[in-house]
């Protein structure tokens, strides 16, 4: 247990910003499965309109520090050429 006033601060500020980051990591985390799901029913023009919807989102994570920046440019990649894939 935190004795001293700066110590408790800190306990407050963290728990206030795991629930921030909690929040945004979800909000992420949906944007990605909406795509996942729209390359899945095979609807190219859905997929891309999902994965510009979830690119900015993704990356402002990345900016924030939910996720390294390196992991959300794969991610990106990753469903990014998966929708050219499913061009006809």
């Amino acid at each position: 247990m935190a004795h001293h006033a700066s110590a408790k601060k800190r306990i407050r500020q963290t728990l206030r910003r795991t629930e921030v980051n909690n929040t945004r990591r979800g909000r992420i985390r949906t944007y990605i499965r909406k795509v996942e799901e729209a390359i899945e029913s095979g609807d190219q023009k859905k997929a891309q309109g999902a994965f510009r919807k979830m690119q900015p989102e993704l990356m402002r994570g990345a900016a924030k520090g939910i996720f390294h920046r390196n992991t959300a440019s794969r991610k990106l990649s990753r469903l990014s050429v998966r929708i050219k894939a499913m061009a006809p």
